[in-house]
């Protein structure tokens, strides 16, 4: 897949563009539905599936208090949309001045002086140009005059509930994996490269990777959860902790991951985690004994857990 930084630069514009744009934050069932069907009418129209998603996150420009957190990095972003199909993904950097675009001017003044759009694939409810004042509606008008095709996509529920990004964060913030998966036809993932930390789970018996994630990522939480970790070409099982480690009077929010039957030198590496079930809340025991014992309990539901679950027989 391509990625294009900067459109305006591009020598030409692109020809025969099925777009889609959003901000695809998490890549959800919804958002799979939108991009698949973009990608279905470029095959069927000759043209070239394209998406054009925006960095950093809109509200994290024009309402930086009431950001969201990110569902997933940039890299998992793109890395999703490959794996859908996507042929180019246009990575406009959002700024005041972008924002400051009417509908119109969006539309007219910059997709189509760089991109020969045949097809606009959208959500129903999405909105983009000054004050989110355009609409399905709009890009319908719009095409209309302009001479393109808009398919609209309906919305997408999972389990009796409709998917969107606003929902996959609460489900996370509730710590509810099972339902994350639903929502996202994967289990929810994070990626991160493993630093050195204190070394403490290595005393204990239980080696951990100490993960540095993104600042702006949501995290599940606090507590100790089954994972799945892919390396080497397999999927291991592992048993995750979000926490400030409360046993040995930690401050500092880390995510370590302990990798079952695994021994091997993982500094520096990516890894990234994928959670299965939350096992237990975070605890401070009263002794290193405690905790070792617990650790120990916690590896054998793990095992349970993930005896079953899909990747249990390898990647």
């Amino acid at each position: 897949m391509r990625v294009v930084r900067h459109l305006r630069r591009e020598p030409r514009p692109l020809p025969r563009v099925v777009l889609t744009l959003g901000n695809f934050d998490g890549v959800h069932l919804g958002h799979q539905a939108i991009i698949r069907r973009a990608t279905d009418e470029a095959r069927a129209l000759g043209g070239q599936p394209v998406v054009l998603t925006f960095e950093p996150h809109p509200i994290a420009v024009l309402a930086p208090d009431r950001a969201p957190p990110l569902l997933q990095s940039l890299h998992d972003r793109l890395a999703m949309l490959r794996e859908l199909g996507v042929e180019v993904t246009v990575l406009q950097r959002f700024t005041r001045e972008f924002a400051a675009l009417t509908p119109e001017e969006f539309v007219r003044g910059f997709l189509l002086r760089h991109l020969e759009i045949v097809q606009v694939v959208v959500g129903y409810s999405v909105n983009f140009g000054r004050d989110r004042a355009g609409s399905a509606a709009t890009l319908e008008a719009l095409g209309a005059e302009d001479g393109f095709a808009v398919d609209v996509v309906g919305p997408v529920t999972a389990a009796g509930e409709q998917v969107s990004s606003s929902v996959l964060r609460r489900v996370l913030g509730a710590g509810d994996m099972r339902r994350a998966r639903e929502l996202l036809g994967r289990w929810y993932g994070l990626r991160g490269r493993v630093v050195v930390g204190d070394r403490r789970g290595r005393t204990l018996g239980f080696p951990t990777a100490n993960l540095h994630l993104g600042r702006r990522l949501l995290l599940p939480p606090d507590g100790v959860y089954a994972v799945w970790v892919p390396l080497d070409g397999r999927r291991r099982p592992g048993v995750l902790n979000i926490g400030e480690r409360p046993t040995f009077g930690g401050a500092r929010r880390t995510v370590e991951v302990h990798l079952l039957d695994f021994s091997g030198d993982l500094y520096g590496r990516w890894l990234r985690v994928e959670f299965v079930e939350r096992l237990r809340g975070e605890k401070r025991f009263a002794g290193v004994d405690g905790l070792r014992s617990a650790i120990a309990a916690d590896i054998a539901r793990a095992r349970d857990v993930l005896a079953s679950e899909p990747g249990a027989a390898g990647s």
